[in-house]
C-alpha cells in the first residue's frame, strides 16, 4: 500500500470522525490531505475527481432534513466535499502548470 493511499485512508478517517467530534481546523487538514492523495489520481480520473467535488458540495446539505441522523450525514458528507476539492484543486492547478509549461 503506498504512502498517498493511506494519506487518503486517513483522510477519509478524519471526514468521519470530525462529524461526531470537535476537531480544530478539519476542513484545512482534509483539503490538505486531499491535495496529498491526489498525486496518486491517474490522469484519466481526473473528471470524476472534479465531478465528484462539486457534487459533493452541492449535495453535502441535502440531509439534513433526515431525522437524527441528518445533521451527522450532513457533517460527513460537508468533510468528505472538503476533501476531495482538496484533490480537485491539486488537479486543476497542475493541468494549469501543465498547460503554461508545455502550450499545445
Amino acid at each position: 500500500m503506498s504512502i498517498l493511499r493511506i494519506v487518503y485512508g486517513v483522510g477519509l478517517l478524519l471526514a468521519v470522525v470530525a462529524a461526531f467530534v470537535n476537531v480544530p481546523n478539519a476542513a484545512l487538514l482534509l483539503a490538505i490531505l486531499g491535495f496529498v492523495a491526489s498525486f496518486a489520481v491517474l490522469p484519466e480520473h481526473h473528471v470524476r475527481v472534479i465531478v465528484t467535488a462539486l457534487a459533493l458540495h452541492l449535495l453535502s446539505s441535502t440531509f439534513d432534513a433526515l431525522p437524527g441522523v441528518g445533521m451527522y450525514v450532513t457533517a460527513i458528507l460537508a468533510n468528505l466535499a472538503a476533501l476531495v476539492a482538496g484533490a480537485a484543486l491539486q488537479i486543476i492547478l497542475r493541468n494549469i502548470i501543465n498547460r503554461l509549461l508545455n502550450p499545445a
